[in-house]
């Protein structure tokens, strides 16, 4: 059951001039606002504001007493507007990067009255938007916690998103085919070997590989809609703090007080440890409080959804029930 708070944001100029009247909806899960420290949950390209409960897309990550507490934390995630989840889609997306996204959560977080958070986190596009908030807003939070992503669209990812969108704009079955193409970036050849092995299907007319792939594509094309696959796949082709290289990443970092934890996953062909390697490494050149972690799995990119365990032991510093015992609520 969706428990959706909604905000009204008129007349949002987007970064190539365009007019937008913004109706921003959010969910918030534990302590109310004002009474615990705030963590900002950023969703992935087909995720939601649902981050915890019953249908919650993390609640292995996030809730009574998992990782991030609900007992102790006040937890907000926003939608990405036009995602559909609220039954709001947005026509002119192409009007939109993902540095807007991050203005439009920023703008929501002081409609709410909140000064500052705990931690913003968030895994792939969420992650890349957890950047994009750290660039504009780098006093914000204590702690910024990107995930299976970077701080850019890399050469990789925009081939990917380019043929997405040929699919999207081309396909007689657009959503299906898009996300089955997909499949094959969020996983990896030995997720894939190690999970099906060239198995056949009970009927044996078709290998299992093949099966999974047209389940996730139906299962998607269910539920959701052919424009907020579009804008999500288009902002994910959009994420540069640099702006293009007009602003020096090390500038951007080097003035980010809170402390920056990249997490990256090993196997991830989507947003690959390589990348996100030498992006700590030019940062730590300029930054003592920034951290890299890596998950360690045959899994791929969906790795972040997947090692649970991992996940709860990699962050277990920054949300340990010692950390929120130091903070002053």
């Amino acid at each position: 059951m969706k428990n959706l708070k909604k905000l009204n944001i008129k007349n949002y100029i987007s970064e190539n001039g365009t007019n937008f009247d913004i109706e921003l909806s959010y969910e918030v899960f534990g302590k109310p606002l004002g009474k615990a420290p705030i963590v900002l949950v950023n969703h992935a390209l087909t995720g939601n504001s649902t981050v915890s409960g019953k249908n919650g897309w993390w609640s292995s990550v996030i809730g009574n007493e998992k990782l991030i507490d609900t007992n102790d934390y006040t937890v907000i995630a926003f939608n990405f507007p036009g995602n559909g989840y609220d039954g709001l889609i947005i026509e002119n997306y192409e009007d939109l990067i993902l540095r807007d996204i991050a203005k439009i959560f920023i703008i929501g977080l002081e409609k709410l009255q909140i000064e500052e958070l705990y931690a913003i986190i968030g895994g792939s596009i969420g992650g890349g938007l957890v950047w994009e908030m750290a660039a504009l807003s780098p006093n914000i939070s204590k702690n910024y916690i990107p995930i299976a992503s970077d701080w850019k669209s890399s050469d990789w990812l925009l081939a990917n998103t380019r043929l997405q969108k040929q699919i999207l704009n081309n396909s007689s079955n657009p959503v299906h085919d898009a996300r089955i193409h997909a499949m094959l970036c969020y996983r990896s050849p030995l997720s894939f070997q190690k999970k099906f092995d060239r198995s056949l299907s009970d009927n044996n007319d078709i290998f299992n590989v093949e099966s999974w792939l047209l389940h996730h594509g139906k299962k998607l094309q269910q539920r959701f809609q052919l424009s907020s696959y579009k804008l999500m796949n288009h902002l994910l082709s959009k994420i540069d703090i640099t702006r293009g290289g007009e602003i020096k990443f090390e500038d951007i970092v080097s003035r980010v007080k809170g402390n920056i934890l990249i997490v990256s996953v090993d196997s991830d062909l989507f947003f690959t440890d390589y990348q996100n390697r030498d992006t700590f490494y030019k940062a730590c050149r300029i930054k003592d409080n920034i951290f890299f972690k890596t998950i360690k799995s045959v899994h791929g990119h969906d790795a972040f959804l997947i090692e649970h365990d991992q996940l709860n032991v990699l962050l277990s510093s920054v949300f340990s029930r010692k950390k929120v015992l130091d903070l002053d609520f």
